[in-house]
């Protein structure tokens, strides 16, 4: 029997721009205007908040909206405020209450005052960076290298390093989807991609209508990331430094261009529906089985609350 979310439903009528983020117990929404997250608090109420998008007109804003160029500053500003708002959602839900205070805590409190979540949230976003790094440039390049004393890798070595990395992301992936609180997260995820699709589709945002859509959509952070690691097996072969820490330099400074290239496809595979675009996004779509899972009635209700603030005014604003 063929899975509820896998069954064929009415196709999207409207391919909107909207794009999301799973939080802590809820939803960010970011729309063409306007972005809005919703969590539900300890209380069960949804604390829903929306805030302007900042566009800029100037010379410099242009140029952030140049083909292969816009995916940079695109990646940058979503995990900025994606890790805002992830941070807000442990405020609202509770998460962060959860434990008592450890002495630690409660001297970092003390010295820092309202200042301490702005430290902490950049001290772990460097942490996020250099961990990626670590574990998607050095030790696929360390482990190539290491191979190379034992047999002659070649021009196999960009492919070898690829498939190490993606073997990486999807073993990671897995791994924390067993948590708890991550397949809560990954239940929002699922919330997320399914009122957008209902959305799209040109059906009323209500959970019985948000149940019946799937849970994979093309333009999901999975299918990007992996474009990126697949596209960077293109682009990396052209580094042929043997050395882990050259090569690791070297990746870094095209990091930009293979980013730029995968937005570009993303944006092709939310716009069109034909086989060029299917091809590039069947994987990204299977790999969505680890990052999103089904949701419940309340989650669903709280991604409602989410998307409403955004939806747009007209539809031709909202139009690829």
């Amino acid at each position: 029997m063929v899975p509820e979310q896998e069954q064929a439903c009415p196709r999207a009528r409207h391919k909107s721009k909207i794009g999301g983020q799973a939080l802590i117990e809820g939803v960010m929404m970011r729309g063409v205007h306007k972005t809005a997250m919703a969590v539900r608090k300890p209380d069960q109420q949804i604390e829903v908040e929306v805030w302007e998008n900042h566009t800029p007109k100037s010379s410099a804003g242009r140029v952030k909206r140049w083909p292969f160029v816009r995916g940079v500053f695109n990646m940058i500003e979503s995990l900025t405020v994606g890790y805002r708002c992830l941070m807000k959602s442990a405020e609202i839900s509770g998460a962060d209450l959860e434990e008592e205070p450890t002495k630690f805590d409660l001297w970092l409190e003390k010295h820092f005052g309202d200042k301490l979540m702005k430290y902490v949230g950049w001290i772990s976003g460097v942490l996020g960076v250099l961990l990626a790094i670590v574990l998607f440039m050095l030790v696929p390049s360390l482990i190539v290298w290491g191979l190379g004393f034992l047999f002659d890798v070649g021009i196999w070595r960009g492919l070898i390093e690829g498939v190490i990395k993606i073997g990486i992301f999807v073993g990671y992936m897995a791994l924390v989807g067993k948590i708890p609180d991550m397949r809560r997260l990954y239940q929002y995820h699922g919330a997320e991609h399914k009122t957008i699709a209902c959305f799209e589709a040109g059906e009323e945002l209500k959970v019985e209508n948000i149940r019946k859509y799937p849970r994979f959509h093309p333009r999901c952070g999975t299918s990007f990331i992996f474009l990126v690691l697949f596209l960077g097996i293109l682009i990396f072969s052209v580094v042929t430094w043997s050395n882990p820490v050259i090569r690791t330099l070297l990746k870094l400074a095209l990091l930009p261009v293979v980013v730029g290239i995968a937005y570009e496809l993303i944006k092709l595979a939310g716009r069109y529906d034909n086989l060029f675009t299917k091809i590039i996004s069947w994987p990204g779509l299977k790999l969505q089985h680890l990052t999103t899972k089904e949701p419940d009635g309340e989650q669903i209700e709280v991604a409602i609350e989410s998307v409403k603030p955004v939806l747009p005014d007209n539809l031709e604003e909202d139009r690829w």
